[in-house]
């Protein structure tokens, strides 16, 4: 597949859907002046491209009663245990990102809980999963950067 190119308006048009995955074209369509059928072809061809993979809803988890976060690292008995550990987390809603890694843990995992009582239960879940020797946790105080458009910007640049 050759490689697709952006340009500004495809730029923009990236910009403001990260902004709001929901804002019509015609909203885009307004502050870019050009039409709303130009959005969605180049939408569309982003999305062809692979380039833009779905939407995302982001929820406000303390509204919901989710404040607490907390990272696991998790320690394997083997590496080859890896998938079936990951299968076993899954099932676990909680756990709502696990990634495989190098260096000090084996997996290492961002879960959203109640209270330090529900991630405590959370994290026991986790301990008792079959081939976790071990789990080390950090608390999550606030997150205080949470933003796509920087790294965006910079890959535009680089284009």
């Amino acid at each position: 597949m050759a490689k697709f190119k952006l340009d500004e308006v495809d730029h923009q048009i990236l910009d403001m859907l990260i902004d709001n995955t929901r804002i019509p074209f015609t909203d885009i369509a307004k502050k870019l002046l050009i039409s709303a059928g130009t959005v969605h072809v180049r939408v569309k061809k982003m999305e062809e491209a692979g380039i833009i993979m779905g939407s995302s809803l982001t929820l406000d988890y303390i509204k919901l009663g989710y404040s607490f976060i907390a990272y696991v690292g998790i320690f394997l008995n083997k590496t080859s245990q890896t998938q079936f550990v990951l299968q076993r987390i899954s099932e676990i809603p909680f756990v709502t990102v696990a990634h495989v890694t190098t260096g000090k843990f084996n997996i290492f995992c961002k879960v959203r809980a109640k209270d330090t009582h529900h991630a405590k239960e959370v994290i026991f879940m986790i301990d008792d999963i079959e081939g976790v020797m071990r789990t080390e946790t950090m608390i999550s105080l606030e997150e205080s950067i949470n933003d796509k458009k920087r790294l965006m910007h910079t890959i535009f640049s680089d284009l």
